[in-house]
């Protein structure tokens, strides 16, 4: 679905899914083929704080690629490359990146991702601090992984553990803003 309130070329959007003031927008956006943690409030004054590149949330995605990801490209995603935004070439800075030993218990997607029987995936984490334009589908296609699910599992201390996909946790601006470091907000 869009991961706003308004429908685009006839994709499903949030409010098909969820009934909430009319007041209530996103803070930041997923990519249509992207999950996972979606921030919403009805507060304008979390816009900045949240969403300008100066406060350098991180970011953590759990990324399946396809492929047996190696040691060299996991290095390369942490020490940054480079990947075009709006047709010039961009280094992105430094970022934690790891490969998980197992699976990651997520849940399933739906429609399911492309199943290829003789190719294999991995999946890792990569925490970032900055937030081009589809970053971390470009980031592993650069080191030669594309990507083929992106879930972002934390926004600082905001996480999706224990959530399933349309799990809402409503919160206060006290816990939100110290959850997000922001803590001279309230």
């Amino acid at each position: 679905m869009i991961s706003g309130f308004t429908a685009e070329k006839g994709k499903a959007c949030l409010k098909d899914f969820l009934d909430l003031p009319a007041d209530v927008y996103p803070l930041g956006r997923l990519d249509f083929d992207s999950e996972g943690l979606l921030l919403l409030t009805n507060d304008k004054s979390l816009n900045y704080p949240v969403l300008h590149p100066s406060f350098a949330h991180e970011r953590e995605y759990w990324v399946q690629v396809e492929g047996d990801i190696t040691t060299q490209a996991v290095d390369g995603l942490a020490s940054g490359v480079s990947i075009s935004i709006d047709g010039k070439n961009y280094q992105t800075i430094k970022a934690h990146s790891y490969r998980f030993a197992t699976m990651p218990v997520v849940p399933e997607r739906h429609p399911p991702i492309r199943f290829r029987k003789n190719i294999p995936t991995s999946w890792i984490s990569l925490t970032l601090t900055e937030g081009k334009n589809r970053q971390v589908r470009k980031m592993t296609a650069a080191v030669g992984f594309p990507t083929l699910r992106l879930l972002r599992y934390r926004i600082s201390s905001l996480s999706i553990q224990s959530m399933l996909p349309g799990d809402l946790v409503e919160m206060n601006k006290r816990d939100f803003c110290h959850k997000l470091g922001l803590d001279t907000l309230i």
